[in-house]
């Protein structure tokens, strides 16, 4: 009876270790096969920034973060002449703003949001072009300037910037 069992048992791990290799293959390969084979080369344009305040380095940090992820993720190549798709914009908020209350009716919480501005052109298609805004926020204790916590904060909000704009365009692929 133990000997069933435990059969029963090998059998139901390896049936699961089976289908979930088989889930991680299957996403990996619709994410690679949503992008369109005629597409080859992508450009990114400098990001320029309409927002007032925020670190010097803020649209540098945010270009660069945007190649990164494409080339990371894609097999696009980088190209300045005639690419296939190309980003443009402008970083348009840097907003930092109190969000809660404490008993003292200080900000118990604040918010900073980024705003993007992406133009998007797809040079094969472009009923998939658009102009649209992107943003994120984090929160921070009040007690914290957001001097002291943009290094840590900029960066998980460019992430999911930067992932919307991906997820929005590869949707569209």
């Amino acid at each position: 009876m133990t000997s069933k069992k435990n059969n029963l048992w090998k059998i139901s791990g390896i049936l699961l270790f089976v289908g979930i290799t088989s889930l991680l293959q299957a996403c990996y390969t619709f994410r690679g096969a949503s992008l369109d084979p005629n597409l080859k080369t992508i450009q990114i344009q400098n990001f320029t920034t309409q927002a007032a305040g925020g670190p010097t380095n803020l649209t540098l940090t945010f270009n660069e973060k945007m190649k990164e992820y494409f080339q990371r993720n894609t097999s696009l190549k980088i190209a300045n002449i005639n690419p296939d798709l190309m980003f443009e914009g402008s970083i348009t908020g840097y907003d930092v703003e109190a969000k809660a209350t404490s008993s003292s009716d200080k900000g118990g919480l604040n918010r900073l949001t980024i705003r993007v501005q992406v133009k998007f052109t797809n040079a094969k298609d472009e009923n998939k072009n658009f102009d649209q805004e992107f943003s994120f926020y984090q929160d921070f204790p009040q007690n914290q300037t957001v001097a002291a916590v943009e290094k840590e904060l900029i960066p998980k909000i460019f992430d999911q910037i930067v992932l919307d704009i991906f997820n929005k365009t590869a949707g569209e692929w």
